[in-house]
C-alpha cells in the first residue's frame, strides 16, 4: 500500500497541477490515448506522474510537481526551429529544458509557492545535479521508463537499428539498477525485444 501523501497545502498543490495540465491541454499534437486522440504533452505528464508514483511512492511534493510540468509546453518550440545537426539538437533540448523551468516557475509563484519550492522544482526541470541528487534519478528513470513503453516502438518504426540501439543504450547508462528491474518487466513485441536485447548485450549486459 502506497503512503499516504499530505502536502503542505492540498488546495495549492491541486491548484499548480490544475494549471500544468491547463497550459499542457493547449498542446495542438494529439496521440491516441484510452481509445481517442489527447493533446500529447498532457497525456505524457501523466505518464512521467505515473512511473514517478510507482518507482518512488513515497515521493516528495516538488518531486511530484516537477513530474508533471517536465515537459510543460513543449510544442512552443518545434525541433524544426532549430538545425537538423547534432549541434542544433542539443541546443534545443538546453532551451527545452529552460523553457519548461520557466514555464514552471510562473505558474508555481502564481499559485503561492514559495521561491525555495519554485527553485526546487526547477533545479529538478534543469536536471541541474544529476546523476548525484536521488529525486533527480528517480525523475531520470521515469522518463526513460515512459521512453521505453510508450515512444520505443514508434521510434523502432521509422529509425535504422543502430540508432535504435544507441538510444537504448544511452537509457539504459542513465538508469538506476531499480529503473533497469522495471524496464525488463515491460512486455514487448519480439522486434523490439530483439533490438533491446541487442542493445543490452552491446553493454555487457
Amino acid at each position: 500500500m502506497a503512503p499516504e501523501f499530505h502536502p503542505q497545502d492540498a488546495e495549492r498543490f491541486a491548484t499548480a497541477l490544475q494549471r500544468f495540465d491547463e497550459a499542457n491541454s493547449r498542446d495542438p499534437n494529439q496521440l491516441d490515448a484510452d481509445g481517442k486522440p489527447r493533446p500529447r504533452e498532457l497525456v505524457y505528464a501523466e505518464w512521467l506522474t505515473g512511473w514517478v508514483l510507482r518507482l518512488c511512492p513515497e515521493a516528495s511534493e516538488t518531486l511530484r510537481l516537477a513530474a508533471r510540468c517536465q515537459h510543460l509546453c513543449r510544442w512552443l518550440v518545434p525541433r524544426d526551429s532549430y538545425p537538423m545537426t547534432r549541434a542544433g539538437y542539443l541546443k534545443w533540448r538546453e532551451d527545452l529544458k529552460k523553457l519548461h523551468a520557466e514555464k514552471a516557475g510562473e505558474i508555481l509563484h502564481q499559485v503561492g509557492y514559495p521561491e525555495e519550492v519554485i527553485r526546487r522544482v526547477q533545479h529538478l526541470n534543469l536536471k541541474k545535479g544529476f546523476p548525484d541528487d536521488p529525486e533527480g534519478r528517480v525523475l531520470e528513470d521515469a522518463l526513460c521508463l515512459v521512453f521505453l513503453e510508450h515512444q520505443f516502438s514508434e521510434l523502432a518504426n521509422k529509425t535504422s537499428e543502430e540508432k535504435i540501439i544507441n538510444a537504448v543504450q544511452k537509457s539504459w547508462k542513465k538508469m538506476t539498477p531499480a529503473g533497469r528491474q522495471w524496464a525488463l518487466k515491460l512486455d514487448f513485441p519480439e522486434r523490439e525485444k530483439s533490438l533491446i536485447g541487442q542493445a543490452l548485450s552491446g553493454l555487457g549486459e
